[in-house]
Parts: C-alpha cells; structure tokens; sequence
C-alpha cells in the first residue's frame, strides 16, 4: 500500500518529537563591514568577536543583550549589483523604551522607517533599513 506525501508529512510531524531550538543567530552578508558596524553600534549593538585574514577585516559578531548578529563583508563574487535584505525582515524585541532608542538612533544619523507606533498586537515599535537594505523592526511590549 502507498501512502500520499502529505499523509506520511502529517504522521512524520506527528510522531518526532519538535525541534528545540535555544538560539537563531542570523548572519548578514553586508556591502560595507564598517559602515554596517558604525550603524549597528549606533542602535546600541558592541563588536562581539572579529574575523580578520592578513590584517583584513572580513566580520564580526555584533552583540545586544544575550543575542547576536553576524556581519561579514561582501566579497562580491556574486556581483556588486547583488540586491540584500529582499524579502526578510529581522524582528528583534527588547524590554526597553522604543521611543528612547528611537531618539538614540535618530541622534546617530540613522533615519527611521518609521516612527515609534502603537501595533495591533500590543507592541510599540519602529523599523530601520541597514546600509546594506535588511530591514529591521525593533519592538517592546505595551505596557498594561
């Protein structure tokens, strides 16, 4: 007897036990590491760890919190016209006040995507682009 795909999908999903996952680290290929740094330092991020070869800086691990992010240079070995950040939006949630890091990261010369709101699903948050085009939405909890 055959059984369809998605029949055995369901008894597969069904009888594994799920995925536990501690950490998501995700890693950016930037068209400018310094920049990148610069703008990621402003939002209140700190180099982590650096990956040089022959005195060349090639990435970092930037740090907020308990959380990371990787940048490491482009070597344009896919094209310089490479299009980044095209469908994928990082969402990075803290406990702080939005409106504050906002004023922060304005007063760094980074421009906002849009201002400090109020969300349907009781956050307050605001969104930047990267110099390299990722977007970021940068969120807290309302408070009650």
């Amino acid at each position: 007897m055959r059984m369809n795909r998605t029949l055995m999908e369901v008894i597969v999903a069904t009888t594994q036990e799920a995925l536990q996952i501690s950490t998501i680290l995700p890693s950016l290929t930037v068209d400018d590491l310094q920049k990148s740094i610069t703008f990621y330092e402003a939002l209140g991020f700190a180099v982590d760890e650096r990956w040089e070869e022959n005195g060349a800086l090639l990435g970092v691990m930037m740090r907020a919190g308990k959380n990371q992010v990787g940048l490491s240079q482009d070597d344009w070995k896919k094209g310089r016209d490479r299009k980044k950040g095209i469908g994928m939006r990082l969402f990075m949630s803290t406990p702080q006040n939005i409106d504050e890091i906002a004023v922060r990261a304005k007063s760094a010369g980074i421009s906002l995507k849009s201002e400090p709101h109020d969300t349907e699903w009781k956050t307050r948050a605001f969104e930047v682009t990267d110099p390299s085009g990722f977007l970021l939405t940068i969120s807290s909890e309302v408070p009650a």
